[in-house]
C-alpha cells in the first residue's frame, strides 16, 4: 500500500497536522537555544516547517526523509525563498549517520510515530549536544473516556496512543526534563492536511473504482477524517518540547 500512500499524499501542504503558525508559536517558546542553532528535522516531509524554520531561527536545519520527492519538494521550495540554510538528506529515522552531540536542537512534527514515541527520544537522544532541546508532536488522547468506536479505530491504525500523562512519564523515564507542552488549534488537523486530503481522495476514488484494495486504504482515510470531525475534543496532535539532561 505504499504506492497508493504516496500517491495520496503527493504534493500536500504537510504530511500531518500543523501550521506555519504552530511552528513560530512552539519554537518561540523554547528560550533556551543559541543565537545560530544547529537544528535536525526528521521526517521533514515536503518541510513546510522546515522552511518556517529557517526563516525565524537564525541557523542552519538538516532536513532528513526517506522519501525522495519530499526531499525535492523541499529544495524547490527552500530555492524559491532564497533560503540557503537548509540541507536534505535522504536517510531513515531508524539509522541516522550524524555525529553524536551535533544538535542544538531536534525538530519531528507528526513523524515520531514511524519509529515509536519511545524509541524515537531514546535514540535520537545521543545526538543532542548537552542540554540540547528534543521538540515532538505525537497524536495523544486529550480527554478521558473516549467513544468506543474511536478506541477501536485506534487501537486498530495506531494501538501506541496514549494520554498525555502517560507520555510524560515516557519522557522523564527517558532522561529529559519537560519544558512544555502544547495542543494543537483544531484549525491544523483542516487547513493544511485534511482539506487537501479530502480533494486529492476524491479523485483517487475515481481513478481506483475498480481496485478493491485501493478502495479500502481510501475509506480508512476518509473514515479518520470523519472521526476527528465528531469527536475532535477527545484527542490531538500535541508537541512535547523537553530538554536533554
Amino acid at each position: 500500500m505504499n504506492d497508493i500512500f504516496f500517491e495520496i499524499h503527493k504534493n500536500l501542504p504537510k504530511e500531518a497536522p500543523g501550521s506555519r503558525e504552530t511552528t513560530r508559536s512552539v519554537y518561540n517558546l523554547i528560550r533556551t537555544l543559541p543565537k545560530r542553532p544547529l537544528i535536525l528535522d526528521i521526517g521533514c516531509g515536503p518541510g513546510m516547517q522546515t522552511i518556517e524554520l529557517a526563516k525565524i531561527s537564525n541557523g542552519s536545519i538538516y532536513a532528513v526523509d526517506s522519501h525522495q520527492p519530499f526531499l525535492d519538494s523541499l529544495k524547490k521550495k527552500a530555492n524559491q525563498h532564497t533560503l540557503n540554510n537548509i540541507y536534505t538528506l535522504n536517510q531513515s529515522m531508524h539509522k541516522l549517520t550524524f555525529k553524536n552531540k551535533k544538535f542544538d536542537l531536534i525538530w519531528s512534527e507528526g513523524a515520531i510515530y514511524i519509529i515509536g514515541f519511545d524509541k524515537g527520544l531514546k535514540y535520537w537522544k545521543k545526538f543532542l549536544k548537552r542540554k540540547g532541546v528534543l521538540a515532538v508532536s505525537e497524536v495523544s488522547w486529550i480527554k478521558k473516556n473516549p467513544p468506543v468506536k474511536l478506541k477501536k479505530f485506534w487501537a486498530e491504525n495506531y494501538p501506541s496512543i496514549r494520554n498525555i500523562e502517560q507520555n510524560l512519564e515516557i519522557i522523564s523515564k527517558s532522561g529529559y526534563k519537560l519544558m512544555l507542552t502544547y495542543v494543537f488549534p483544531e484549525k491544523d488537523w483542516w487547513n493544511s492536511y485534511y482539506i487537501p486530503l479530502v480533494k486529492r481522495i476524491e479523485k483517487l476514488k475515481i481513478k481506483y473504482s475498480k481496485d478493491i484494495n485501493a478502495k479500502k486504504y481510501l475509506k480508512t482515510e476518509l473514515k479518520e477524517i470523519e472521526l476527528f470531525r465528531k469527536y475532535s475534543k477527545y484527542y490531538n496532535y500535541v508537541f512535547y518540547v523537553m530538554q536533554k539532561r
